[in-house]
């Protein structure tokens, strides 16, 4: 080998390991990092999604009807379309905890309605603001003789609020302002929305919060008072490591620009100046605090015991299925919660006035069936319940198509994540279909990627907001 080729083959050798370097995977959660364990925009770009935290609560990320929704969850879906990512969520309402998962590099963007304290910009960057607040007294309405309209009048009185928030801060130097002790309880367990039902309910006389927060909770609580302001306007912002520059560049230039649209009015006014709303939302949200999503859990929690299956990807499947309407029918002639076809009905002894406990039954039935045709093949549990899924939806001659496909093609046929579904995704493209490893014909595969993907994302949702 000549010197120059001995050269250029070093040249070579050290790009590869420079290359390597630079992009590393997380032992801990299998998240590409940099070789400095910095994650950064180009690192989410990579992975293809990036991790969000935000609180459970009745304005930033909630169950509605079987559907994710809020603020927060809204805004960041909007910033993971802009930068053509997936979105994962995690639900942590105790603030503390939600930092310490950004300060280890669990999460790459802390989302909710944060103030800037001196004490927070020491170790985390925040966004430009995506909001403005302030903080409020939240008391029940009594006679003007009672009723605090002074923060001063805080002086010697009870005040709970949630652990470590703005709130919290704001009452310590308010105590320090008016040289009178306020008795802050800080809650660990309990959110805004919490605080002020306990309020409403006459367990506690105050509570402080965001005035958004305030404002939206005396919709449904008639009984609150909520005008009584103890703080200036506060910017509200979101939090990233200060090591994600890029990362915060991109989120600034976003938030300046998304602010100022039709767009994000929408979405503010919806979950912050909408009566109407409100009160259907926090009608719902009680119902999913006590654990259901629908008004036919129970009979999910005992079909999916039959079966082996968690309930909620039961449930999100129904949801998918027929939005949880037992009655309802498609112009293809399924009907009912699982909406089968008429011949899927008939070979499991259902008709189209079934009651839905039966229905769901026979749902249940039906998956076990799909299940056992792949259980010996596809080992990972995770990736069966996908082919399940997608054989559900499409038929089970469609899902094996795309498995021959996916053999003839040197992918693995029993790996749905970028193997089988690549080939299920392109079943319309006379190029596959008219491979002569395929039986069943053409599929518009695009609804059965899309209907795998969006159940499976909403059972993340439901496993984040409701109980098992």
């Amino acid at each position: 080998m000549s010197v120059f080729k001995k050269y250029l083959v070093k040249i070579f050798a050290l790009l590869l390991v420079f290359t390597l370097a630079e992009c590393n995977y997380n032992q801990s959660n299998g998240r590409l990092v940099g070789s400095d364990g910095v994650r950064d925009l180009k690192h989410i770009i990579e992975d293809g999604v990036l991790v969000a935290v935000t609180d459970i609560n009745t304005t930033n990320y909630f169950i509605y009807q079987g559907t994710p929704m809020g603020y927060q969850f809204d805004l960041l879906q909007e910033f993971a379309l802009h930068i053509g990512v997936k979105l994962e969520i995690i639900a942590e309402n105790d603030l503390e905890k939600a930092f310490e998962m950004l300060k280890e590099g669990r999460v790459d963007v802390f989302a909710n309605n944060l103030t800037i304290t001196s004490e927070r910009v020491q170790k985390y960057s925040f966004t430009v603001p995506h909001s403005t607040t302030k903080q409020v007294l939240v008391q029940r309405k009594i006679s003007e003789s009672e009723r605090i309209d002074n923060a001063l009048q805080l002086a010697k009185k009870i005040v709970y609020v949630q652990k470590s928030s703005a709130s919290a801060h704001r009452l310590k130097n308010l105590s320090n302002e008016i040289g009178a002790e306020i008795h802050v309880v800080e809650m660990p367990n309990y959110e805004a929305d919490e605080l002020i039902e306990l309020v409403a309910n006459g367990e506690i006389d105050y509570t402080v919060c965001d005035e958004d927060v305030a404002r939206v909770n005396s919709f449904y609580y008639g009984n609150i008072d909520v005008e009584t302001s103890v703080s200036f306007d506060q910017n509200l912002a979101w939090a990233v490591s200060t090591k994600s520059t890029d990362l915060l560049m991109a989120l600034n230039e976003w938030l300046e620009e998304f602010t100022k649209t039709a767009e994000y009015s929408i979405i503010k006014g919806k979950y912050y100046n909408n009566p109407y709303w409100a009160k259907r939302v926090f009608s719902e949200s009680f119902r999913v605090k006590t654990g259901n999503i629908s008004p036919w859990d129970d009979g999910f929690r005992f079909a999916s015991s039959t079966i082996d299956w968690d309930w909620r990807l039961f449930a999100s499947l129904v949801y998918q299925e027929s939005r949880f309407k037992h009655n309802v029918q498609s112009h293809m002639g399924a009907y009912g919660l699982m909406q089968f076809m008429p011949a899927t009905a008939e070979f499991f002894g259902i008709n189209h006035i079934a009651d839905p406990q039966t229905q769901i039954r026979a749902g249940a039935q039906y998956l076990k069936w799909l299940e056992k045709r792949f259980e010996d093949s596809v080992t990972d549990p995770e990736q069966r319940v996908k082919f399940i899924l997608a054989a559900y939806n499409a038929g089970l001659g469609h899902v094996i198509d795309a498995r021959n496909l996916a053999a003839k093609h040197g992918k693995n046929p029993n790996v749905w994540d970028n193997n089988v579904d690549f080939f299920i995704l392109n079943k319309s493209n006379p190029e596959y279909y008219c491979d002569t490893t395929v039986k069943y014909g053409s599929l518009r595969g695009e609804e059965t990627y899309n209907y795998v993907n969006q159940i499976m994302q909403r059972f993340k949702h439901y496993q984040n907001i409701i109980p098992d």
